[in-house]
């Protein structure tokens, strides 16, 4: 007897359908074909303890399973589920009525139990596309895959609740998406700004590029607090909207990193490699062409400490995602995009020893050992960067307060209410434009719409591009810049004190 199952198969971050055909007739033997690769080869094994799990065997017949499109390798353990119910239903063990229309992934141990599997949400969107019902997930799994709508999505446990429920024996209730108030992570808050002493100037820096998805450098000596603005930056951020959430979590659920977060992610990514970091774990790829650092961070903040230090191949890969938002990871076996839309905020010392320009400490490092320390950053890398911030020492008196103690600086709460009402007034402008969420995001041909500038300002960034000689990108980034200043002012219009502390960061 002849069955069908579906289940799916993830390739970047979209999904296409498997379908699992099993043919049961007479003899003794098992053939699995489709291009499966070593793991699902390896099914017949846990299938078959599973099955027995439940009361149930498979049949000592002659056995074939195809897994159709057989040009695409199928890979992992979480066709388990899908191979278990089609030779059951083709052994006429089973009725399954369901099978024709859901799409079901799962890996099975060897009691039945389901576990986790990585795609859920990419495999409920390509599901609901294709016209399919439902789907049933290990339970963790479905949880992000019940934000779908116009699908049932089922959270199982154990093999025999998938077989009470494709034959009918027992209602269940498709999962709900999880309330905002469930959703919120337990992870460990970042760090309050009302801890940073003195740093008047990077605090403000820092804003302004939270406001509009600015890409920051922090330069200063060691102990200056670099490291520690940057973790406390993701407090300042807006949770993502539902657009940007679905497309970080597709990212997350692909890769399959751990999350404290269940259903969709609210809070924004803040990724922070070690410089040991290689090109491979930043843009991702693999043999399995899995979503690297960047991609990670997509809709967040990547954090690269100590800049200098990663290997140079590693920082030039940043220069094409930094400019288009996209990553295209060609290989033999595939091609694949991936997102890669982040705030890229970086931090280096000024020269090799830390105390180059330090007010009380002296530099002992060569001319030609400082030249080759900065040249390790390319200029085309440092052109894509808003933000350059000099970072200085703190002050004693802001360190240990006197008697009369310091009053603590601004929380993040404040600054993160006028982070979002700048970001209100960007998403009401940016309203149907697809991939345009903040102001770092402006087209070159939006430009004149979006930042244009009255005869003064015009006058005045002419001369300032002329004494500087930046180039025509670094223009267009001081236009954005000056576009979240005026955002974060509440004026509509740019002014020349929006253009000036917009030059003054480059």
């Amino acid at each position: 007897m002849l069955v069908k199952a579906y289940g799916s198969a993830v390739c970047g971050i979209e999904a296409i359908t498997v379908t699992i055909e099993a043919d049961v007739s007479p003899g003794i033997n098992f053939h699995l074909v489709g291009l499966p690769d070593s793991a699902v080869r390896e099914s017949q094994q846990r299938v078959s303890t599973a099955v027995h799990s439940v009361g149930l065997r498979i049949p000592c017949k002659r056995i074939v399973v195809n897994m159709a499109p057989a040009d695409i390798r199928k890979e992992g353990s979480a066709y388990d589920l899908p191979l278990a119910l089609a030779v059951l239903a083709a052994s006429e063990q089973i009725l399954a009525p369901m099978l024709g229309t859901t799409l079901c992934m799962g890996e099975l141990a060897l009691d039945g139990t389901l576990r986790p599997i990585r795609g859920a949400l990419s495999m409920a969107l390509h599901a609901r596309d294709c016209g399919f019902k439902s789907c049933i997930f290990p339970l963790e799994s479905a949880r992000e895959a019940a934000v779908v709508e116009g699908l049932d999505v089922y959270g199982v446990t154990h093999l025999a609740q998938v077989l009470d429920l494709t034959e009918g024996f027992v209602r269940m209730a498709p999962l709900k998406p999880d309330d905002t108030e469930k959703n919120i992570s337990s992870a460990a808050q970042p760090p309050d700004f009302s801890l940073v002493r003195g740093q008047a100037q990077a605090r403000r820096a820092l804003e302004v590029a939270a406001a509009g998805g600015h890409n920051v450098l922090m330069t200063g000596p060691p102990g200056a607090g670099k490291t520690f603005m940057a973790r406390c930056l993701p407090g300042i951020l807006p949770p993502l909207s539902r657009d940007e959430a679905m497309e970080t979590t597709r990212i997350w659920s692909v890769a399959g990193v751990p999350r404290s977060e269940q259903g969709l992610m609210r809070s924004r990514p803040f990724r922070s490699p070690h410089h040991t970091a290689s090109v491979v774990s930043l843009t991702g790829g693999g043999a399995s062409a899995l979503p690297g650092e960047i991609s990670l961070a997509h809709n967040g903040v990547l954090y690269l400490d100590e800049l200098p230090e990663f290997p140079s191949a590693a920082l030039e890969v940043l220069r094409q995602p930094l400019e288009d938002g996209t990553i295209r990871l060609s290989r033999a076996r595939y091609k694949v995009d991936y997102p890669a839309r982040f705030m890229l905020v970086a931090s280096m010392n000024p020269c090799p020893c830390g105390y180059k320009g330090h007010p009380a400490r002296e530099c002992v490092c060569p001319a030609y050992q400082v030249q080759r320390y900065e040249n390790k950053i390319s200029g085309p890398l440092m052109d894509r960067i808003d933000i350059h911030l000099t970072v200085k020492p703190v002050d004693v008196e802001d360190l240990i307060p006197g008697e009369a103690a310091t009053p603590l600086s601004e929380g993040s709460e404040a600054i993160r209410r006028r982070v979002e009402q700048a970001r209100a007034l960007q998403t009401e402008r940016f309203r149907g434009m697809a991939g345009v969420h903040t102001n770092a995001h402006i087209g070159v041909g939006m430009l004149p719409e979006v930042c244009g500038l009255g005869p003064a300002c015009r006058t005045f960034l002419k001369q300032a591009l002329e004494r500087m000689h930046l180039s025509a990108r670094a223009h267009h980034r001081i236009q954005r810049l000056a576009r979240t200043i005026a955002d974060l002012d509440g004026s509509k219009v740019i002014e020349i004190k929006h253009l000036a502390e917009a030059i003054q960061y480059k």
